[in-house]
């Protein structure tokens, strides 16, 4: 056994990130906490929904996603978006389908229960743009949504024009000429209604399919062409991103592709949106571990939360993760030791391949607590700050918080060895004595509160998210112990406050209740096993619970939806 786990682990890559040895030296991890990097946006971290999917308002994954610190909700779901008929709630084009109760409505409920906003896609593959205005008629004006970010189109660019199609496009003309001048039309349309809506351009993700091809009769790429024409029409533009990787360590190294893509994307609004170039916004609309070995394991885990701030630290506004709910692409397998179910979704479907099976409805996935993780960080209008690592090996994020905290997240990349760190900070004196960490490690199925090491030395486990809570000097009135500081990170702005929202607390105090719990089908540890560590306001966790994974559990038939859903999106990104 110990040589299988050993070859799978070295399939992985994972001795690419590892540290040589527990002798080795500690790695530095310098805080400017002076270093201002940008406010944490309101709508900063997302999920992506779907109309095929019958479980997309169930409540219990509205209170997990509640929990989890999800500020936006993308609707009505990738490339299905260019199929989608929103008055009646219907899919043109084959391959798809809309599940009952999840029309427009209903998603908007959901949206508002969570406390969330919405981030919608017109249908530009077989829609028109009186059919968008129509739709920000109805949202805005006759039911008062609300709804300021308005993409047109998904993968427009994957019609088939630069030879590899995969969304829908019904247009005689695939060019991005023809995109941009429909992407003005749709612009004027949906403005003439109402005029405070924002309006989003598709462009291809610099480095990826197909970005700088020209295609026979074109004079540009996408992206050139596109902003050329619409650059002043627009808001904001939207990418999609799947790093990928042959390896685990792949995946983990992708987030530092931030930078890069920013700064060009960046050049290319500059260069095309004249006066207004600086108030147009940038969005990654769609990420998660696809076309690496990661999907639903740790991996994929601790790319989350590093993928998020890396984005939204170079000023991305918004970045959705793909997806609530997806279904098994294929039968489960081992990655670093652990089993990854190859599902996009960050809570189970249920689903089956092969006679495998996933945990139980609504499970919740390390994907979604290595998202939930960032609640213990940041919350909207926290401030940034400048972090750095002395080893690639450790990530490091961190946030001031609006109650004068300082927040550090550290994540040790390494599946085997545990990562010693010394941290050192500018602009800021944490209190002395041990500090709060809130942590999620390989195989957990929660955030564990704990009073660990101090602000200057922490033993980081292997692979894992570590966050540390700290109160500056002057404040320190005490110990900081778990129950003292348990809500530090968690201060944002009043409710109601301009381009912030509240914290996110328990919801109702019910989220990971045992009645919760068994709704979904997953048990929970029996309060003898529970951590007793005091309460996370900042992460919506109940001390009353602890989530265990199941296995081989009963299948249901929409779970096969799902899982050719998913199929389709893989095939959609060219690779």
């Amino acid at each position: 056994m110990a040589g299988t786990v050993a070859s799978l682990l070295a399939a992985a890559g994972a001795s690419a990130l590892a540290l040589a040895a527990s002798a080795e030296p500690s790695v530095a991890i310098n805080v400017d906490a002076g270093t201002s990097l940008g406010t944490v946006p309101r709508g900063g971290v997302g999920l992506n929904t779907a109309v095929y999917d019958p479980n997309m308002t169930d409540a219990t994954a509205s209170s997990l996603i509640k929990a989890a610190g999800i500020r936006e909700l993308r609707y009505p779901g990738g490339s299905v978006a260019d199929g989608y008929h929103w008055q009646t709630h219907t899919f043109s084009g084959g391959g798809s389908w809309a599940a009952p109760g999840t029309d427009f409505d209903h998603f908007m409920a959901m949206t508002k229960k969570i406390g969330a906003q919405p981030i919608l896609t017109a249908n530009y593959g077989s829609g028109t743009p009186q059919e968008a205005a129509a739709w920000v008629k109805y949202a805005n004006v006759d039911k008062h949504y609300g709804v300021k970010y308005w993409e047109i189109g998904n993968e427009v660019y994957g019609n088939g024009h630069y030879g590899n199609g995969w969304e829908g496009d019904t247009h005689a003309d695939k060019s991005p000429t023809e995109y941009a001048h429909n992407l003005v039309a749709y612009a004027k349309a949906m403005k003439a209604v109402d005029p405070t809506v924002k309006i989003g351009a598709v462009l291809t993700t610099p480095g990826g399919f197909p970005d700088g091809v020209t295609a026979p009769g074109d004079s540009a790429d996408w992206n050139h062409t596109v902003l050329s024409i619409a650059g002043s029409s627009i808001d904001f533009v939207i990418v999609h991103s799947y790093p990928g990787g042959k390896t685990t360590a792949d995946l983990l190294r992708t987030p530092a592709q931030a930078a890069g893509v920013t700064s060009a994307l960046r050049s290319l609004i500059a260069a095309y949106a004249g006066s207004h170039a600086a108030s147009v916004e940038i969005t990654v609309t769609e990420t998660d571990g696809d076309f690496s070995p990661a999907k639903t394991s740790q991996a994929a885990a601790l790319y989350a939360p590093d993928a998020y701030m890396s984005w939204l630290e170079h000023g991305i506004v918004n970045v959705d993760w793909w997806d609530l709910h997806s279904g098994m692409g294929t039968a489960p397998s081992t990655v670093d030791g652990q089993t990854d179910y190859h599902d996009e979704g960050v809570l189970s479907s249920g689903s089956c391949v092969g006679g495998q099976c996933e945990p139980a409805r609504e499970t919740p996935f390390p994907t979604y607590w290595g998202i939930r993780s960032l609640t213990a960080l940041a919350q909207p209008g926290d401030t940034m700050v400048k972090a750095t690592s002395g080893n690639p090996s450790v990530a490091v994020h961190a946030v001031r918080s609006a109650n004068g905290g300082l927040n550090v997240m550290l994540i040790n990349k390494d599946p085997r060895n545990a990562a010693q760190v010394s941290l050192s900070y500018a602009g800021y004196t944490p209190a002395a004595g041990s500090v709060t960490t809130v942590s999620y490690a390989q195989g957990g199925t929660r955030l564990v509160s704990a009073a660990r090491g101090t602000a200057a030395a922490q033993s980081l486990p292997p692979y894992s998210i570590t966050t540390l809570q700290l109160k500056p000097a002057s404040a320190a009135t005490g110990s900081n112990t778990p129950s003292s500081v348990a809500t530090a990170g968690a201060g944002a702005a009043s409710p109601g406050s301009p381009g912030t929202a509240a914290p996110v607390a328990s919801a109702s105090g019910t989220i990971g209740t045992r009645a919760q719990a068994s709704a979904a089908g997953v048990p929970a540890e029996s309060p003898a096993t529970a951590s007793t560590a005091g309460g996370l306001a900042s992460t919506g966790m109940s001390n009353a619970v602890v989530y265990s994974a199941v296995a081989g559990l009963l299948a249901v038939c929409t779970g096969g939806v799902l899982v050719r859903r998913g199929r389709r999106r893989k095939a959609a990104h060219g690779r």
